[in-house]
């Protein structure tokens, strides 16, 4: 039986500032911290990789959590998703005061496609985060008659 999501996760080429960022930024807290470094053989049977060497973080939301990754081993290529492009191509994280956070966020090293746009019961606008990863913020004004989030 499926319960629901619990987590998505993020990769970062830098983890001390990519846990900065999200702490920060999000308020998330840090509930779990490991790493290993090629001397995991479970690990990385789970995760389908050799010789793993990774730092992760599980940081915790109010109903959900981010996990955080950085992998020394194998290397990671640098190629950051469109909203368009197949696989996970943005998560969303629901507001209030979605104009403050957007100007909250810029400060704090998020860039934006554009202004927070307004669909009327509700609003949005996509971002990247320090690392080019793509997040989407929604506000819903009237959860009555508010639409899906764009994408969402």
């Amino acid at each position: 039986m499926i319960r629901g999501i619990h987590h998505v996760a993020i990769s970062v080429p830098d983890f001390d500032a990519g846990l900065a960022f999200y702490t920060e930024a999000f308020g998330f807290e840090v509930v779990q911290r490991s790493d290993w470094h090629g001397d995991f053989p479970q690990g990385d049977a789970a995760i389908g990789l050799d010789r793993t060497d990774v730092q992760m973080a599980m940081l915790k939301a109010p109903n959900a959590y981010i996990e955080l990754w950085q992998y020394s081993h194998p290397e990671p290529q640098d190629k950051t998703a469109r909203p368009c492009d197949l696989g996970y191509p943005h998560f969303c994280l629901q507001v209030d005061g979605i104009d403050e956070e957007y100007a909250r966020l810029s400060k704090l090293g998020m860039t934006f496609v554009g202004p927070v746009q307004d669909f009327g019961q509700s609003s949005a606008i996509y971002g990247r985060d320090p690392f080019g990863n793509v997040i989407e913020l929604y506000e819903i004004r009237n959860p009555e008659t508010a639409q899906l989030p764009v994408g969402g």
